[in-house]
Order: C-alpha cells, then sequence, then structure tokens
C-alpha cells in the first residue's frame, strides 16, 4: 500500500493524477497546509523541506529492500512510480532522457514561475506591480515554450503520454483564472488563444477520467476564500531556524 500525503494545489494533483492513472490503491492522508499540517515532526520525517506532495510506499520494490520507502518532491515521486509499474515512463533511454528533461523543466521553471505568480495575485498583500508583473511574464515565456514543444506532437514527447504530459499539465490548468488576475489580463495570453498547441493539449489531458479524478481528490478542502492572517503566517513565514 501507498500512503499519498496531499492538499489539492497544482503540485499535489501532479501525483494524485499519476496514481489514477496507474490505477492503484493508494492510502490518501490529508496534508493540510492553512493549518501547518507540513510541519509536524512525523511529516518532516517524511518530507524535510516541509512540502507536500510526498509518499511512504510499504511494498517497495526488491532493489530497495524490506522496510517502507519515502519518497518526497514531485518529480523524484512521479520518477519512482513510473519506475516501479513500468509505465508512463519511455524504455528507451534518449525518450528516457527527454522525459527527465522535461521534468526538471517544469520544477525549475514552470513550477516555481507559476507559483510566484500565484503568490503575488492571489495571496500577497499592499502594491505587489512590479512583482506581478515580473512573474507574469515568466510563467507566459514558460506557456510559450511548451506551446512550441507541442508543435505537430499530440504530447510533450511525441506520441506517448508519459510523466511529462502529467506534471506540466496543472499549471497550465489554472493558467486562465491565474493570468485574469495578472497584469496580462485581457492579453490573448489570458485565454491561451496566443497558445493553440497548448491549448489543444490541455483541453485533451482534462478530458481523461483519471486526470479528473486525480484533481477531484479532496475537491472539499479547496481554498474558497483568502488567507487569514495566521494562515498566511504559517504558509508564508517560514525561516531557517
Amino acid at each position: 500500500m501507498i500512503d499519498f500525503y496531499y492538499w489539492p494545489t497544482p503540485n499535489g494533483w501532479k501525483v494524485s493524477i499519476l496514481l489514477e492513472e496507474l490505477g492503484i490503491d493508494y492510502n490518501m492522508i490529508p496534508v493540510n497546509i492553512g493549518k501547518g499540517d507540513q510541519f509536524k515532526p512525523d511529516f518532516l520525517k517524511i518530507s524535510p523541506n516541509n512540502r507536500m506532495p510526498a509518499l511512504v510506499d510499504h511494498d517497495p520494490p526488491e532493489d530497495y529492500g524490506s522496510e517502507p520507502v519515502s519518497v518526497f518532491e514531485s518529480g523524484a515521486i512521479m520518477i519512482y512510480l513510473a519506475d516501479k509499474f513500468g509505465k508512463f515512463i519511455p524504455e528507451d533511454a534518449r525518450g528516457r532522457k527527454e522525459c527527465l528533461e522535461w521534468l526538471f523543466w517544469q520544477v525549475g521553471n514552470q513550477g516555481p514561475m507559476g507559483g510566484q505568480l500565484s503568490h503575488f495575485v492571489n495571496y500577497a498583500q499592499g502594491d505587489n506591480a512590479y512583482s506581478a508583473e515580473r512573474y507574469a511574464n515568466e510563467y507566459d515565456r514558460c506557456l510559450g515554450v511548451l506551446d512550441r514543444r507541442l508543435d505537430g506532437r499530440r504530447f510533450i514527447l511525441g506520441d506517448d503520454y508519459t510523466i511529462a504530459d502529467m506534471i506540466n499539465w496543472p499549471w497550465v490548468l489554472i493558467a486562465k483564472p491565474m493570468l485574469s488576475k495578472s497584469p496580462l489580463a485581457g492579453t490573448p495570453s489570458m485565454d491561451l488563444s496566443a497558445y493553440p498547441n497548448l491549448s489543444r493539449w490541455r483541453g485533451e489531458i482534462k478530458s481523461r477520467s483519471a486526470v479528473q479524478r486525480g484533481v477531484d481528490l479532496g475537491k472539499d478542502s479547496r481554498r474558497s476564500a483568502p488567507p487569514s492572517d495566521e494562515e498566511r503566517k504559517i504558509l508564508f513565514g517560514q525561516k531557517g531556524n
């Protein structure tokens, strides 16, 4: 059995989608990031960076030994699961290389830029015009990178749907509402009309039943109001000690 530590956010959806696509049983353990569950000692043993998603596999592959295996960071989790079950990652060396490139691109570019944009348009208090514009432009640049990659390709790696698609898709799913609050509101970027390849890919993946189940996981816990001052302190007040 796999214990899946999760909260319904784009980063959590990456792994919930993969688990649903694999069709395996798992135990979802909610990590309420607004209440500080991510700082509990038991969770920090699994995810030392105090971030979800994370998982504990109680039935790991033989080469890991008999003890449960914990994995943190979404990209690492997705590689681990794809390798364990032999699905959604190319078997040939060149294809695997390309898949890993797009996983690392997502966790190093698209995800952080989208996350910072979300912070400044959804959470930050006061006037943050420079920051909002800076991250809106960077996030928009990342949308353009994906649109060019998808030109002539059904999925990021070609004809095959892989973890490269699953890890990139959640931060594209929320593009329209997020950009509508940004300095790019009212531009073709905001409704993705500037990115026809990306828009087509977004719609095709959104229609998959496993993707819908992954996004719906824990949907009753999604934020529907701005965070309270106490939640802001929990979410954005961390320091190194």
